[in-house]
């Protein structure tokens, strides 16, 4: 046993060697110098963070703009938890933000949670969801449950599931209406609205927070990586720029600053959703080339 393991060392030493030798070569291809492989440079800090272009940072915009917690669960918009979205209050399991929603509502009242939110994807709804939302409704419970439909399975690969049309093969299947499935379960309020129309999401949020009864809104706007049409491109004017600051709020990695503070859009990453042209007051964001 022990032989065993001294070859299995050696073949893992032998591999990782290789590895290194193999960085080494094309270090010193590219730079034409022998690279210190001893003291070898960081690469720099990435947080997570949505990708750009995303349709669940502009839900998060809304629910921060707001001041609204929100019961997280398992998908992409968990990261809607860190800074700057910083929505994301709690995330447990899967399908658990519609249970722990309801469990507030139980345990401290309806007026307690007309600051919150349960916030789930469609997949993840699809999956371990709706028996949540089903005992809301039964339970006479008061809520507003956010179901981000951005039609994949985004965290995992981009499956297809349920409601999506097509079989994990790729086979024509029948697709879930989720609109009309919440209905089935007696949820009487469902609303249907673009992730990207701001002020409607934050109008439909307001209402259905204050409404003593379980309401749905479903954010329906695909996952931007599953579009690969041309995209529209958008510049931003360093002379109009105010530098206040706010179309940086939602936290799109396309977006930064440059040397006096003014903005620039990384067109190499920018997908063209146009959010932060919808949050500048000021025109200095402008869309020079529509997409297909």
């Amino acid at each position: 046993m022990l032989e065993i393991q001294k070859e299995l060392d050696q073949f893992i030493l032998t591999i990782k060697n290789t590895q290194v030798y193999k960085e080494y070569q094309l270090q010193k291809s590219k730079v034409k110098e022998n690279p210190d492989l001893k003291n070898p440079a960081e690469a720099p800090g990435r947080p997570p963070i949505l990708c750009p272009g995303c349709p669940h940072r502009s839900v998060f915009h809304v629910l921060n703009k707001l001041k609204m917690h929100a019961a997280g669960d398992i998908g992409c918009y968990t990261l809607g938890a860190v800074a700057p979205l910083s929505v994301i209050d709690t995330t447990m399991c899967m399908g658990s933000s519609i249970s722990t929603l309801h469990g507030m509502e139980k345990a401290k009242g309806k007026e307690y949670i007309k600051n919150w939110v349960a916030v789930i994807g469609d997949s993840t709804f699809l999956h371990t969801g709706i028996n949540s939302l089903m005992n809301m409704v039964y339970n006479h419970a008061t809520g507003t449950v956010l179901i981000l439909d951005n039609s994949t399975t985004g965290m995992t690969g981009h499956q297809d599931h349920a409601a999506t049309g097509k079989t994990l093969q790729g086979d024509p299947t029948y697709a879930i209406d989720i609109p009309a499935l919440c209905r089935a379960v007696g949820v009487k309020n469902v609303y249907e609205i673009n992730a990207f129309d701001l002020l409607l999401l934050e109008k439909t949020i307001k209402e259905e927070v204050a409404r003593d009864e379980v309401s749905v809104i479903i954010t329906k706007t695909p996952c931007v990586l599953l579009d690969k049409r041309k995209k529209p491109l958008y510049i931003a004017h360093a002379d109009k720029c105010k530098k206040c600051g706010m179309c940086m709020k939602p936290g799109c990695p396309a977006m930064t600053k440059n040397p006096d503070g003014t903005i620039h859009i990384d067109d190499t990453m920018c997908t063209g959703c146009g959010l932060c042209k919808d949050l500048c007051k000021f025109d200095a964001i402008e869309l020079i080339k529509e997409g297909e």
